[in-house]
């Protein structure tokens, strides 16, 4: 599986450079966003610009990222540019349930928001 990662102090930008998402690399991103999670990564945007495929297996690796980052930050799924990715998402309704954002600086600029507002909660409880 190809892909580049960007870590910063705040979050991490994971490009992956496929252009399917199928059961033969969910596994390996499945692993990837664990190892992620483990090392404490507190937000991750997950960019699927290159991506153009994307089957059920695929889904339930970006489920999987959701469930991770539930409990230590955000998880932003951005890039979701091609119409057969798109309509996927859609038709299963995860549209509903991921943070989906356009672009990757809005991506940044959304877990910054969102760092704030958890700063903010949990000084006021």
């Amino acid at each position: 599986m190809k892909y580049t990662i960007d870590k910063k102090e705040r979050y991490a930008v994971m490009k992956l450079e496929e252009e399917n998402l199928n059961s033969a690399l969910a596994p390996d991103l499945k692993s990837e966003l664990v190892i992620l999670a483990n090392e404490g990564v507190p937000n991750l945007i997950l960019d699927l610009s290159s991506v153009k495929y994307v089957d059920s297996s695929g889904l339930s690796s970006i489920l999987t990222a959701n469930r991770l980052w539930k409990s230590l930050g955000t998880f932003v799924l951005t890039g979701v540019q091609h119409e057969t990715v798109k309509k996927l998402i859609e038709i299963s309704r995860l549209d509903t349930v991921l943070t989906i954002i356009p672009t990757v600086e809005e991506s940044i600029d959304f877990v910054f928001m969102e760092d704030i507002e958890r700063t903010l909660r949990s000084e006021e409880g």
